[in-house]
């Protein structure tokens, strides 16, 4: 248990002195309020811009505080992954490129605690960047547009951190078993590319963790079918134990790779 917190310490104070703490959190605060900010000031600004055609009328459909938060999680969706997933996708994998990994590996330390004390970091990380996040998106929402019920917004971030939980154990066990550049490709090709898949054809079913964003705006707007969404909670929070396993496991065999 020493060397857990040992390792915990270590990866908290490496975080905070790169300031992931603050760096990110600020970009998901600053997609949060774009989108009700943008939304409810496009008439003004395209009336700024200008050259618009003489007698140009531009008809905004009428929002929603639940569409607002589905445009914000769109934003989180992109440019939030790919910023959490750049960010830690080189993890492990930098670590034993550069040899500190072997400092580590020599230590009676489990690959078990090394791992976990790295998503532990990530994901509080990641709850603190969703919590700004929708802090902003809802504030301005609640000025601009209309008030939510605080049950369920509460279990829409709730449901939201699962599904970036999944992302973030995926990306670790990506850089577990490859190098960067590999791992960085395979992270992206897993989320991003099940994304475009389950928003192709995802029609065709109803359980999976890629529909989780989608399903907390559901739950916001009360037309969630509960059966589905709580299958997919299972799902994913099983996929995260399996992620987290197979990076442990990783971890161990690629550990003669790591550089003297």
């Amino acid at each position: 248990m020493n060397g857990f917190n040992v390792l915990l310490q270590k990866e908290f104070r490496d975080a905070w002195r790169s300031r992931k703490f603050l760096w990110i959190p600020l970009v998901f605060a600053l997609l949060g309020m774009s989108e009700p900010l943008t939304s409810y000031y496009i008439k003004d600004i395209l009336k700024a811009v200008g050259n618009m055609p003489e007698g140009f009328e531009m008809l905004m459909p009428e929002l929603v505080p639940a569409d607002l938060i589905l445009s914000t999680i769109s934003q989180f969706q992109l440019i939030g992954l790919l910023v959490l997933m750049a960010s830690f996708v080189g993890s492990i994998s930098k670590e034993r490129s550069n040899g500190l990994a072997t400092l580590l590996y020599v230590r009676p330390i489990s690959f078990g605690a090394f791992f976990i004390s790295k998503f532990l970091v990530v994901s509080t990380v990641g709850f603190v960047s969703i919590v700004a996040g929708f802090t902003a998106s809802v504030y301005y929402t609640v000025v601009l547009y209309g008030t939510f019920e605080i049950g369920t917004l509460l279990a829409s971030v709730c449901t939201y951190f699962i599904w970036l939980l999944f992302v973030l154990a995926a990306t670790l066990m990506m850089s577990a078993m490859f190098k960067t550049v590999v791992a960085t490709t395979c992270a992206f090709i897993l989320i991003f590319v099940g994304q475009i898949i389950d928003g192709l054809v995802g029609t065709f079913w109803t359980i999976s963790p890629w529909k989780l964003p989608l399903y907390g705006v559901q739950l916001i707007r009360g037309t969630m079918e509960m059966s589905d969404y709580w299958w997919s909670l299972v799902i994913t929070i099983v996929l995260i134990c399996l992620c987290i396993t197979i990076g442990i496991f990783s971890m161990k065999k690629n550990a003669s790779m790591a550089k003297i």
